[in-house]
Order: structure tokens, then sequence, then C-alpha cells
């Protein structure tokens, strides 16, 4: 049976009418998103987003908020490492970080803590909701938002004791334990939840040099806490802690391009990181609300790697070689806003409005041991200081004007030992003007002119002239419109958007191969682009049994101009940008198959996309198959899940250069996805 047979055979059982007895009715959920000025439903939010609840988490086995990005349209991501930690909304992202300073054009947000330089803290074990909003969010999150944000919530504490335990075992030795309590810890003042987890996995590369099967593995304890302090009737402080210890191996390329390694110094990918928030909201009276957000993060990391990936017997003139960066990050934010409540409206009572200003100081220090080039160290601090607002004026009791507008002052200084000493600063400015029309209770339609930046940086590549060493901010213009409706009295719920963005000084990384397994790397605003597209999701339920679920990406991304950096003679103009598959697609279905069991399954692919734009080597376009199985018996849920289920090679990251002393030319070397993998997870709720 072929595969597209067996999606067929499935299907049609699922709408089976045999498929359909002794079930229970289920509503499509409510998805509350929070990464705006105020929390509203997702269906009337005037953005392009794809919002991933706990169920669909948990059905998947995902342990990273790499498993579930697929999900998401026009949304890629690039690994390199032990996880995919570097994330492309639309076609604009980075891929990868070695010794150079990196301003991320991708946010990632988790309890309101800024990781975005670290998407390996990424884990998913108690996190209620996922919200990934593409484009550009200059209003509220500033520079790091040019492509979009993605922001994880983990689970609310609530009123009511509640716990949650979960056991798991998979193929390539993966195991997991992990425990959530949470409830009154004095009654009607405060609240609390506490989360731990491990995840244990071998990993899916074997060493055949040191006859390992655990070079690419996998260790990461994530630990969460909330406490929630009901102070008045009026005020509520939140408390949110994080703590990760990730001790990950990376052993992910191969001269072949195979799952058999032959290094003989496997790599390191860790992670030991402790972050809180301390947040408060204050309704002062009728007129006006109260807002504060404080944030403090140190990490820790480690990332090495085994550079030719081969050993002195695989050829007597191998150099072995490894590079080994240790990097200490330090940040620390404060937010304060104040709001309008249900009197606080100004211009004659039709307009809500919100005011704050942001301080972000970020600090990382960097310790390069290399075997390539002269060993590193070096500093870097950046400091951001903004004032924003928004105006939501409803101009009719169905037509609203948003108008958005935040102000930032960027501040970087960078030194290392290589005498390079530099400062760089640059008043930045974007916002938003948007108009949203109720056309009826169930539908929506909106479009805005957004406008999203991305801060200047440094070179740290002392072969650079003086004047390539800085460069300069990145801006962009976008326009967007979109229809979210309901359908079938809300058992259909669609979205759909279009977009037009124009990328103005683009921030494009040149990596060239300069021999002996080293790298001239630089950074230069060397592009103008135009990034186009569609979005769509629905989500459908069909009966009280069935329902279906969709998205499709579209996308345009192209690099109108190009000026080559220095460095480089290849020239990516009028092509695809790197990472920007030009289709993303999912399509599932989740059925009632008996009041106790339900079968979910899921197709999503993308098309090729090219690896990086200093050359042009390509992944390839693949499809893969996900299925879960649950069966729910009072408070216990024992679930079959399984990724990839044909075993189909796909790839995170490529390389093009000549890394092998056997072969006198270039190739591309690709790091594999995830294969298929099968797991089993008992999971309790009281």
């Amino acid at each position: 049976m072929n595969r597209s047979t067996l999606v067929l055979a499935i299907a049609a059982v699922q709408l089976s009418p045999a498929a359909y007895a002794e079930v229970t009715s289920t509503d499509l959920p409510s998805m509350i998103v929070s990464a705006d000025f105020r929390p509203n439903d997702a269906h009337d939010t005037p953005v392009s987003l794809t919002t991933i609840d706990k169920e669909t988490i948990e059905s998947r086995g995902a342990q990273h908020i790499e498993d579930v990005l697929n999900l998401a349209p026009n949304v890629n991501v690039s690994s390199g490492a032990s996880r995919g930690q570097f994330y492309q909304i639309r076609g604009i992202g980075e891929r990868s970080q070695f010794s150079a300073p990196l301003n991320p054009s991708v946010g990632l947000l988790i309890d309101g803590i800024d990781f975005s330089r670290s998407g390996g803290a990424a884990t998913m074990f108690d996190i209620q909701s996922v919200e990934i909003l593409r484009g550009p969010q200059g209003t509220k999150f500033g520079t790091n938002a040019l492509a979009g944000v993605i922001n994880m919530q983990s689970t609310e504490p609530t009123d009511e004791f509640d716990l949650h335990f979960e056991t798991g075992i998979a193929e390539y030795n993966t195991r997991n334990v992990g425990i959530a309590l949470g409830g009154p810890l004095i009654d009607n003042t405060l609240l609390g939840r506490f989360s731990v987890y491990s995840h244990q996995s071998d990993g899916y590369m074997e060493n055949d040099f040191l006859g390992k099967d655990d070079t690419q593995n996998q260790d990461e304890v994530t630990a969460r806490g909330h406490l929630k302090l009901l102070a008045t009737d009026h005020l509520t402080v939140d408390l949110n802690f994080l703590h990760l210890s990730i001790d990950n191996g990376y052993d992910g390329f191969t001269l072949d391009n195979s799952r058999h390694s032959i290094s003989d110094n496997p790599g390191k990918d860790t992670q030991n990181t402790n972050a809180f928030s301390l947040k408060s909201d204050y309704r002062a009276n009728s007129k006006i609300q109260l807002q504060s957000n404080v944030t403090y993060l140190k990490s820790d990391m480690t990332y090495s790697y085994d550079g030719d990936w081969a050993n002195p017997s695989y050829d007597p003139g191998v150099f072995s070689a490894t590079e080994d960066f240790d990097r200490k990050r330090e940040n620390y934010s404060v937010e304060l806003k104040a709001l309008s409540n249900e009197d606080g409206r100004i211009f004659n009572n039709s307009t809500d409005w919100a005011v704050g200003v942001y301080f972000l100081s970020q600090d990382e220090d960097l310790d390069l041991v290399s075997d390539y080039v002269t060993d590193l160290k070096n500093e870097y601090e950046t400091n951001n200081t903004a004032l924003f607002g928004q105006l939501d004026t409803h101009l009719t009791d169905k037509l609203t004007l948003i108008s958005g507008l935040r102000v930032e002052h960027f501040e970087a200084d960078y030194k290392d030992t290589n005498d390079i000493d530099l400062h760089t600063s640059d008043n930045l400015f974007g916002g938003k003007l948007g108009l949203n029309y109720e056309i009826n209770s169930d539908q929506m339609v909106y479009t805005s002119l957004s406008r999203g930046y991305k801060s200047g940086g440094v070179n740290n590549n002392d072969s650079l002239p003086t004047n390539k060493l800085k460069f300069d901010t990145e801006y962009m213009w976008s326009l967007e419109t979109g229809l979210k409706s309901y359908w079938f009295d809300g058992d259909l719920i669609t979205n759909v958007s279009a977009f037009y963005s124009l990328r103005r000084d683009a921030q494009v990384k040149s990596s060239v191969f300069v021999g002996g397994g080293k790298f001239e790397d630089s950074i230069a605003n060397a592009a103008r682009g135009t990034n186009m597209g569609i979005e769509a999701d629905a989500d459908w339920l069909i009966n009280e049994r069935v329902s279906l679920f969709a998205s499709l990406g579209l996308l345009r991304a192209v690099f109108d101009e190009y000026e080559n950096p220095d460095l480089g003679s290849y020239n990516p103009e009028d092509r695809q940008m790197a990472h920007a598959p030009k289709y993303q697609f999912s399509l599932g279905t989740k059925v009632k198959l008996a009041t106790n069991w339900t079968l979910r399954t899921n197709m999503e692919g993308k098309d090729e996309f090219y690896f990086s734009n200093s050359h042009d080597s390509k992944s390839g376009s693949y499809v893969i198959y996900n299925a879960s199985l649950d069966y729910q018996l009072k408070n216990w849920k024992v679930t079959l899940w399984g990724r990839n289920l044909f075993d189909k090679d796909y790839y995170t990251r490529g390389f093009y250069f000549n890394n092998d002393p056997k072969v006198n030319s270039d190739k591309t070397y690709t790091q594999y996805g995830d294969p298929r993998v099968v797991g089993l997870t008992l999971s309790y709720d009281y």
C-alpha cells in the first residue's frame, strides 16, 4: 500500500459511521491571545497568527518547540545544533551563531522573559499555549520582532488543586518523567504552580568510530514555578521562575551525509539558565490600569563541535580540530504600562489607549577556543530604551482605527582580544496603522500598515576593513489584510491573510570558506527585498466526533537588489531567500472513535529551500506523517504517538564547502531532521 492510499484509508475509517458510536460532544476551543496589550480572543486579534494549545503539544509527544512549528504557515526552523534554535518567519530570521554577536529578527518570549537569543530554552512541558505572530510587531516588541514573535505561556495556577503526572518511553532509549502541582497556597490570596520534568534520549546518530549511539543525546531538565498573589480585589502580582539544565550532545554532520558519524571529538550543546519575571496588574479605578513586568535571566551555555567530522584513522593527514564556544548571558528588563479601562476612553469616549516605557540590558561574554583560528574572548553589551503607545479608536460600532508608535534608542558596545573596540547607537522607530471592520458578529476584516525594525550591530572579523565592522539598522514596511470568520454557528473557524513587505537595508550574512576549516563571516546591509504571500488556516468541527485542521502558507521572498560584501562573489539576487520555502502546509484530523478513544492524524510538508544566501545549495521538499491514539479512563490517559511515520529523510541545516580530505571538490553537507519516532505516554490528571 503506497502512502497516498494509506492516507485515504485512514480518512475513510475516520469518516465512517461506525466510528461515531457512543461518543460525547466536543466544542472547538476559544484561544485567548496574550501577546497583545490586552488579552483577546484569537478571532478578534487583527494579525496573522497561529495558536497551538496544550492538547496538541501533548498529542505529538512534543519536547521542544521545534516539534510543533510545522503547524504554523510560513514559519521555518534552522538547526546546526542539538535542537532547532533559530527561527524564520516569512523568510526572515537568523540561521546560526558562532563568534559574532547576534541581534535576532524573531522574538522568543517565555512567560514574558526575552529568550530571543537562546532558542534551546523552548522546552514544552507544562506549556499551556504557543502563539506565533507573523509580521512586524514593532509597537509592542520593538527591535526583536522585525519578522514576528513566538510567545510561550506556561500553565496558570488556579484556585483548585491540580496535579498532572506524566511519564513516557520512545525509541532511541527515550524516556521522560514529570509532575506539575498547582492550587491555592493561601485561600483566596496566594495561588501556586510548580513543575519539574526530565527528558532523556540517546538521539538519532550513531558514532561508528567511538562505538556509541548517544553522541547526539538529549538530556534536559526543566523546572517552572508560578506564584500568583491576589493582594486585593484590584491588585494581582505574578512571579514566574524558570530553571533549565540542558546537557545535550552535538554530533550532527557527517562526511557522507548519513546518520553514522566518524568524529573522534563529538561536541556539546549545553545550557544552564535561571530566569524570573515579576508582573503586577493594578486596576487603579474604572479609568486606568497600571501594569509592570521586571525580568532577569542568567545563562551559561556551551556550543562545541568536531570541525573535521572525522578522525586520524580516516586519513593520516586529517587534522583533528574542534571549536568550543562558551557563552555567558545576563539580561534584565523593566516595562511599565498604563492602559485605559471602561471609563478611561478619550476623544469623546471613543478611544482606548495604552502607553508605556521599556528598558532592556543584555550582556554577553564569549570565550572561544579553536583549532582553526586564534582563541578569542569578546564582550557584547546592549541597552534598549523605548517609549510606546497605541490608540484603538472606535470610529463606528463596527469600524476601529488602530494607531501605534514605538520610539527606541539602541546602544551597543563590543570589544575583544583582537583589539576590536566598537560603539554603535541609533534611534529607531516603528509602529502600525490599521483598520478593523466587523462585518457581523462572526466575521472581521482587517488591514494594517506596519513598520518594523532591527537594530544594527558589529562584525568581529578583524580581516575586514574598518568601515565594514559596523552595519546599520534594517527597516521593513509591511502591508497586511485578512479575514477572520466563524461559519456554521461556530463549527468552522477560518483565517486568511495576505501580506506584502519591503525590506530596506536588509542585514545579510556572508559566509565564505577560505580553506583549512576556516570561514570568513560578515554581516552587511547588502540587500533590498520583497516578501509577499498568503497564510490561511481552518478548524472545522464536522460533527460531534470528527474535526479537521488545515493550514497553508505561500511565500515569495526575493532579494530585488543585492550588493555583495567584499568577502564573496556569490549573488542571490532575484532568487528566494534562505530558509524560505515557497509553500508549507499541514492537514490533520481528530476523531472520537468511542467514549474513551481518540485518534489524531496529521500530514505536514514544505517546499525545497536554500540553506544559505552565500550559495545555492538546497534542501528537498518533503511531507511527513504523524499520528496519535489516546485511551482515557477517568483520570488516566495513555497516548501512543508517532512522528514521521514513514521515516522520511529531511534536513534542518546545510553547508556547502569541502570538508573531506579525500575529495577535491565542494559539496553539500546536511543535518537531518528527526527520523521516525514512536512512543508511549502515560499521564494522570487530578
